[in-house]
């Protein structure tokens, strides 16, 4: 039984180190640091200057990656990859990075984001002779280099990227060179930081990561993030930067804020765990109730109800203990039990609950189904009152930009009102911040402006939503 936690999904994270004796031990570390942006599958790539060596396998980081299998993958330079798919099956041909040997030599490329002109490009390159190993958009980026008339890989790169549209926070790896790559939109998040020269290192090795929470793992210092519409190319002479397309207006990814990436990581040059406590203070300012305890859904509303607690001056309490040792697989018990899957990972401390008015914090509501469970797992453990508080607006639409959303028809906010889906948890209240408290929370303006199409389906790239086309119906004139 797959066991779920309604909760939208990263498509993945990405790392890449330059010039380190154990460049793939490094890679290892930083994806163990990314591992919950993708839990589906892993690999790393690795040159020592001749030759790239790939290995990538479903699972966990640290089950796939041994010292037995770490040894394969000896070289200076490395790339990562840890998944959950959004675009493709969730399968090990899908899995990451994508490794050739073409015409412009033999490269690697891993990918966060996902383009929406994907379906396009396919056809036109499958019509002109292309053959798909994989359902993965990351491999139409790989054709389209091969394609290009462009005489130098650096240059086929560029016009490869000119091409795609959409969200792409990209690490290519050829034999002696890596190549770090963000969208003009900058959806995504990609930082460059330094693992200084010492005993072991004649000279600085340069590092890229999803967050900066994977430097602090392997000791690197961070840098800058990749700028929009920016090609780093970091090579045995040095270090270059340049511009394959003019910045568009920023529209980086608000939920990275919410609850993708980890509090203690600084995306889109903010600390998010500063973000989460604002955004538990504001929605205090804006929902305030009456109540004895305020509670999080562990472990991503902690921070949100850490800021609730101290903008209202209600006690924090942790009453909802969480389970980090469940697998994606349990034996679940013949006699069936109510509310299995979320026992699993959730269970309730009655004597902090019992007779008590509970705020309770979460960070997102998706379809509602977890949300009503733990409502009534509360109840059960004797709490008075539950007052549901979700510390971003409701997710009315659906992400085509790396997140896996479920399609609008299965997101309750898109298709309940907040008192209807309050009737459906079975809260005494329900109350979500303001699109405008969680930007103002989120540093929006400072150094950033935030895509915020799942909530109002202002989307800043054009598409076609094929699911929501409706079929020709015959006239009866």
């Amino acid at each position: 039984m797959i066991v779920p936690f309604d909760k939208l999904h990263e498509e993945c994270g990405v790392v890449a180190v330059y010039a380190h004796p154990e460049a793939s031990k490094m890679v290892y570390l930083g994806l163990h640091a990314l591992q919950h942006r993708g839990q589906e599958s892993a690999g790393i790539s690795s040159s020592d200057s001749v030759k790239i060596r790939t290995q990538k396998h479903m699972g966990l980081v640290v089950d796939i990656f041994t010292p037995d299998v770490i040894e394969k993958l000896p070289g200076t330079q490395a790339i990562g990859h840890t998944r959950y798919s959004t675009t493709g099956d969730s399968a090990l041909l899908n899995a990451q990075p994508i490794m050739v040997d073409c015409n412009k030599g033999q490269m690697a490329l891993a990918h966060n984001g996902n383009l929406v002109n994907a379906a396009d490009l396919r056809s036109r390159l499958e019509r002109e002779g292309s053959i798909f190993q994989t359902t993965s958009d990351t491999e139409v980026i790989v054709h389209l280099i091969a394609h290009s008339k462009e005489q130098t890989l650096e240059d086929a790169i560029t016009d490869a990227l000119r091409r795609i549209e959409g969200a792409f926070s990209l690490v290519i790896m050829t034999n002696d060179r890596i190549f770090a790559v963000r969208d003009p939109r900058g959806f995504r998040p990609l930082s460059m930081g330094h693992i200084r020269a010492g005993e072991s290192l004649r000279k600085d090795s340069v590092v890229f990561a999803s967050e900066s929470t994977a430097f602090d793992l392997i000791g690197a210092e961070f840098d800058r993030d990749v700028k929009q519409g920016e090609l780093i190319v970091v090579e045995p002479e040095g270090i270059r930067s340049r511009f394959y397309a003019p910045a568009q207006p920023m529209k980086a990814c608000v939920f990275e804020q919410v609850y993708f990436s980890r509090p203690d990581s600084v995306v889109f040059g903010r600390s998010v765990a500063t973000s989460r406590e604002l955004m538990g203070r504001q929605l205090a300012r804006e929902a305030p109730i009456d109540a004895d305890i305020v509670v999080a859904v562990p472990d991503s509303g902690v921070p949100a109800a850490i800021g609730y607690s101290s903008e209202s001056g209600i006690p924090f309490r942790t009453a909802l203990i969480r389970s980090h040792y469940v697998g994606r697989t349990f034996i679940e018990p013949e006699q069936r039990v109510r509310d299995f899957g979320v026992k699993l990972k959730l269970n309730p401390v009655r004597s902090m609950l019992e007779g008590k008015r509970v705020i309770l914090i979460d960070d997102s509501i998706v379809r509602g189904t977890t949300s009503k469970k733990i409502v009534r797992m509360i109840r059960q453990a004797g709490a008075k009152e539950v007052h549901m508080r979700i510390s971003c607006p409701p997710t009315i639409a659906s992400c085509y930009y790396g997140v896996d959303t479920p399609r609008r028809k299965e997101l309750i906010a898109a298709n309940k009102t907040v008192e209807e889906i309050r009737n459906f948890i079975g809260a005494d209240t329900l109350s979500y911040l303001s699109l405008d408290g969680m930007k103002n929370a989120c540093g929006e303006g400072e150094q950033v402006n935030y895509c915020d199409a799942c909530f109002t389906r202002n989307y800043p790239t054009d598409f076609v939503e094929v699911s929501e086309i409706q079929p020709a119906v015959a006239s009866n004139d």
